[in-house]
């Protein structure tokens, strides 16, 4: 028997729980993974109180990515080896103590990472990724405002935009937050908490505006971000961690003859498998130049998984939050 988080009633955190439950048969083409870690993401928040776009049948264990050893190959499988430390992709199923996915799900393990920063690596540096450069097009010299900078996504797109050569424009909801933003690389730093951020970042682009806005937050910063767009600028769609959908008023985008864009990476990667391939790749070797590396505010153990998620949902993280499996 293997342990997993199990959702039966769609509703908060709290009304998951840990069960055991027979492991997963292992057909062709696959890999079966004994997990040391798994990422906490928001998406998987929305997954247990449904609403999420992918509605899994209940019941399902939520989880998006996880890390640990390859523990067994099923027929037809090449190129892999038991006990290589290797990072897994789901649509959902990551927070169990033993996973069985498709070998196209399984990447290798950056050299010198832990299992825990495996862990949390492919979401949110995929993501970002794929925003700038596929969704934003953003060029070496624009400059990028990066929302919600302190959390998952927002950390990766500061770090990957620093590498792209743009200037970065980091807006965050406290101090602590911004400190290890700016440490990640960020030109600039705003705490909206106290100020506006519009007026700011006209001031920081000399009147300008942001080229690229990458937007995981929606809501006010989406709404505000309109008045501080660049003329042709991209405004990139990413998530609503601050809860409230946000409408766009079509007059402001002819007036500043921007683009709004929608970001899906997972679905990219099914519908343009190759170029998510690429991507991956990409990242995965500016990992292994110690280029790219996640920042881990919280590490619980898998039965404090409803506390990991409320951490989210609290905005009390910095960077990721990871379970791990007591391996």
């Amino acid at each position: 028997m293997v342990r997993a988080v199990v959702c039966r009633t769609l509703g908060p955190p709290e009304g998951l729980r840990l069960e055991e439950l027979p492991p997963p048969a292992l057909g062709p083409g696959q890999v079966r993974v004994a997990v040391h870690a798994c990422g906490v993401n928001f998406p998987d928040i929305l997954m247990t109180a449904g609403g999420y776009q992918l509605k899994p049948p209940l019941p399902f264990t939520p989880g998006f990515e996880a890390a640990g050893e390859i523990i067994g190959l099923g027929p037809g499988v090449a190129g892999m080896e038991l006990g290589e430390r290797v990072i897994t992709r789901h649509r959902y199923g990551a927070y169990a103590d033993e996973v069985v996915v498709e070998a196209a799900s399984v990447l290798p393990m950056p050299a010198g990472f832990s299992f825990a920063e495996g862990a949390c690596f492919a979401v949110a540096y995929g993501t970002a990724y794929h925003a700038l450069v596929q969704r934003g097009r953003l060029q070496p010299g624009q400059m990028l405002l990066v929302h919600g900078a302190g959390g998952g996504v927002g950390l990766a797109a500061v770090e990957l935009g620093k590498l792209l050569d743009a200037s970065v424009i980091a807006t965050g909801s406290s101090p602590a937050k911004l400190a290890v933003v700016r440490l990640r690389g960020a030109d600039h730093v705003i705490d909206y908490a106290q100020a506006p951020f519009p007026a700011l970042v006209r001031e920081l682009t000399q009147g300008n505006g942001a080229d690229v806005i990458y937007d995981p937050v929606g809501g006010d910063a989406f709404d505000q971000s309109l008045s501080c767009i660049a003329f042709g600028g991209r405004l990139l769609v990413v998530g609503f961690a601050g809860g409230r959908i946000p409408s766009a008023a079509a007059n402001r985008i002819l007036l500043k003859g921007c683009t709004i864009v929608g970001v899906r990476a997972g679905e990219f990667g099914r519908r343009r498998p190759e170029p998510a391939r690429e991507n991956m790749r990409a990242i995965l070797d500016l990992a292994g130049r110690g280029l790219l590396r996640p920042h881990i505010s919280h590490i619980l153990p898998l039965e404090r998984h409803a506390e990991a998620m409320r951490i989210l949902i609290e905005r009390k993280a910095v960077g990721r939050v990871v379970l791990t499996m007591g391996r």
